[in-house]
């Protein structure tokens, strides 16, 4: 029996506990048939933490995730809770988790698999083969700058103001993840700004090419405006390898790079910490597709985004790689058998729930170890 690794499970709302359920079936079947055990604990987080503590995050909750070895994340927020005040939204939770666990490097892979190629919105000649890496930086930028609010001026009108800040420490960690990454796949990096008109983006282009150029001279670096990175994605997206961003046009590119793959029900993230002196490091993994509260309950979610990212997690927190690749292998096997949830039918599939895909995988996995 393998040593136990430490887990912490956060289903969150809305779709969150029912994908999450269907990893739980992957877990036991490591257990059974892998002979690796984990040290599983569950916690809250989101609105559920919210009717539960009346924080979206609460202390206890960031403790068990510097306790563990990695955090499962499901999803957070929903219409319940949309009259809430800014500081007790939902979403503030995982923001929390980033910000207290310092995890600045956010990895979402958009990988068009051979069965889902005509499943995109572009032509399938475009984005067959595609397997793109966004890094997105995810404790600094837009989303936590200060000053920010709403203030009343002095003719009684309303102002909001969010602040876009970037310091050079915080674009130079994000810049080595994304050189690192480049390194180990086509070694080529697309770092977009709006340094024509942004101060912060000024310093971005100008700190990630000293990056470059200092040490990494052997990866390919290109400089590129977003908004252009957004209509390149949506005409030649194949040319792209990591393309490395801020947290706000990290944020926009990835679910516009998601649409490229037929559905953010296949997209997984992880959002990775520092190492520290002993090699360890804080991470977090979840779905990018969010709560979907429309679809919450009906048991018609498509789990395969979760599953993914627990097999990121395998990957980089625990460096089971083999086991990655067969989770990896297993739902590759079931799309290409015909099996197909609502947000990626196709005509002439099968169209299951969530229970019977997860079911599905696990059935696969058992075939490929045999």
């Amino acid at each position: 029996m393998a040593s136990n690794k430490k887990l912490l499970i956060l289903p969150g709302d809305g779709i969150g506990p029912e994908v999450v359920r269907e990893v739980r079936r992957v877990i036991e079947w490591m257990d059974r048939r892998r002979s690796v055990s984990f040290d599983i604990s569950e916690g809250v987080v989101g609105g559920a933490a919210l009717d539960a503590e009346g924080s979206p995050c609460p202390d206890e909750t960031v403790a068990a995730a510097r306790a563990a070895d990695a955090v499962l994340f499901g999803s957070v927020g929903g219409p319940k809770w949309d009259s809430l005040p800014f500081e007790k939204r939902p979403e503030l939770g995982v923001l929390r988790l980033r910000k207290d666990l310092g995890l600045f490097a956010n990895l979402r892979p958009a990988v068009v698999l051979d069965p889902l190629a005509d499943a995109s919105s572009l032509k399938a000649d475009l984005v067959r083969g595609l397997d793109l890496m966004i890094v997105r930086e995810s404790t600094g930028g837009i989303y936590f700058g200060e000053p920010r609010g709403i203030e009343i001026m002095a003719d009684g009108k309303r102002r909001g103001i969010d602040t876009e800040v970037y310091t050079e420490d915080e674009i130079a960690r994000v810049a080595r993840v994304a050189f690192d990454l480049a390194r180990k796949r086509r070694n080529k990096v697309t770092s977009v700004e709006k340094a024509n008109v942004m101060q912060s983006g000024r310093l971005w282009r100008a700190v990630v090419g000293e990056i470059g150029r200092a040490e990494f001279p052997d990866v390919e670096l290109e400089h590129m405006y977003a908004d252009n990175c957004a209509m390149q994605l949506c005409s030649r997206p194949k040319q792209f390898d990591v393309i490395l961003g801020s947290n706000l046009f990290g944020d926009v590119l990835s679910d516009l790079a998601a649409a490229l793959t037929g559905s953010l029900g296949m997209l997984p993230s992880a959002t990775l910490g520092a190492p520290d002196a002993s090699g360890r490091r804080h991470a977090l993994y979840e779905p990018v597709h969010g709560s979907a509260p429309d679809i919450a309950g009906k048991g018609i979610a498509n789990p395969c985004a979760q599953m993914l990212s627990f097999a990121m997690l395998l990957r980089w927190s625990f460096e089971m790689e083999e086991d990655a690749k067969l989770i990896e292998t297993a739902v590759q096997r079931v799309l290409a058998g015909g099996l197909r949830t609502a947000d990626i039918m196709q005509t002439g599939m099968a169209r299951v729930g969530t229970s019977v895909m997860g079911e599905a995988i696990v059935r696969e996995l058992d075939k490929l170890s045999a």
